[in-house]
């Protein structure tokens, strides 16, 4: 029952390095989408995810349009400050693909519009910030699928 971990346009390579050691531990599949604000063999991300990068199943896509032909049929929720619903109400099914944006402006406003109802946002209680670290965030949202989903071992 493993969920999908998509990152759209990577910019920071220690997120990515962490969200790779991640996915590893959490049986999740990692879909990095193109082009990257780094090159994945570059040593912060190898260093964020140890030894581990080369046992992540990882699957890489040249653009998000190339991403979206291929699990077009898939059930998505797209994770942005601009959701309205928690990420605690998202419907966690098995292959779920959680859908993350750059670090810096987070998902493209055209997917904001097309997925409006598959939107969900992590809480911040504080005025001070815009957003929580991208890797914390997905941290944040696949172990609470897995809670919800009951895959404990």
């Amino acid at each position: 029952m493993p969920l999908h971990i998509v990152l759209l346009e990577p910019e920071i390579p220690n997120n990515t390095g962490n969200i790779g050691r991640l996915s590893l531990a959490t049986g999740a599949t990692l879909h990095l989408i193109k082009p990257f604000g780094f090159e994945l063999d570059d040593k912060r991300v190898k260093r964020a995810g140890l030894d581990y990068w080369k046992y992540v199943d990882l699957v890489i896509y040249d653009s998000a349009d190339a991403f979206f032909e291929v699990h077009a049929d898939k059930p998505m929720a797209f994770l942005s400050s601009h959701g309205s619903t928690s990420y605690w109400d998202i419907p966690y099914t098995d292959d779920l693909f959680l859908i993350f944006g750059k670090e810096s402006v987070g998902l493209p406003k055209a997917l904001l519009e097309t997925h409006r109802e598959q939107l969900y946002k992590i809480p911040i209680h504080s005025t001070h910030i815009r957003s929580i670290n991208l890797a914390n965030a997905v941290s944040v949202v696949v172990y609470e699928g897995l809670r919800q989903l009951g895959s404990e071992k």
